[in-house]
């Protein structure tokens, strides 16, 4: 699942395309962002192109970028989105999220950015969402999901994962960070934080 290729990652991508939890946590996290419809959006971990669909439905006259790692889930993806992707509505590419930093110039200004069940594979994530915050506009949005899998994993396990994403993003420099949960077993949460809007310059003294 972290990274699917070859014939066992056809498999897990329709796994991850097909599970109705899994299509319902990406199209729920969807749902709670108020996508706009100019909005500049981006998923990072994208894979087989579920909510990327659910963003590309709502952003019409935007643009939904993705980063993946992997080339088997972009393929996947694309197959997905074909008429937006044809449109230049959907555009998707095979990257980490460590290599975002050579996309800078075509994505920002980003509205929004969302990521779900991926942020614990992220190489270094307090410096990855450093780099997030400088991609999105004053008062864009950053939004991290998250159901936990580990074995015995449940309501509990979910608020703490809640809370240690929380201050993740605070310590990255969003704010108005808010918490919104799904009734999975066991539960989904989605982390919410803003991008705060430039400091005004102070005027100098006389």
């Amino acid at each position: 699942f972290h990274r699917p290729r070859g014939l066992l990652g056809h498999v897990t991508g329709r796994v991850i395309a097909t599970r109705s939890s899994n299509v319902r946590r990406n199209r729920w996290a969807v749902e709670q962002l108020d996508v706009q419809p100019t909005d500049r959006v981006l998923e990072i971990g994208f894979g087989p192109g579920v909510a990327v669909e659910a963003l590309a439905a709502r952003a019409t006259a935007g643009v939904v970028h993705g980063v993946d790692h992997s080339a088997l889930m972009v393929r996947t993806a694309r197959r997905r989105n074909a008429a937006a992707v044809a449109a230049g509505r959907v555009v998707l590419t095979a990257a980490g999220v460590d290599a975002l930093d050579g996309l800078d110039d075509a994505l920002r200004p980003l509205d929004l950015v969302l990521a779900v069940n991926n942020l614990g594979m992220w190489p270094d994530p307090p410096a990855r969402l450093r780099h997030l915050r400088t991609l999105l506009r004053p008062g864009g949005r950053i939004a991290v999901g998250t159901q936990p899998r580990d074995p015995g994993a449940d309501a509990e396990t979910a608020r703490r994962t809640a809370e240690t994403t929380a201050a993740l993003l605070t310590d990255a420099g969003f704010d108005a960070v808010d918490t919104r949960c799904l009734d999975l077993d066991p539960p989904m949460v989605l982390v919410v934080g803003t991008r705060p809007a430039e400091p005004a310059h102070p005027e100098r003294h006389r």
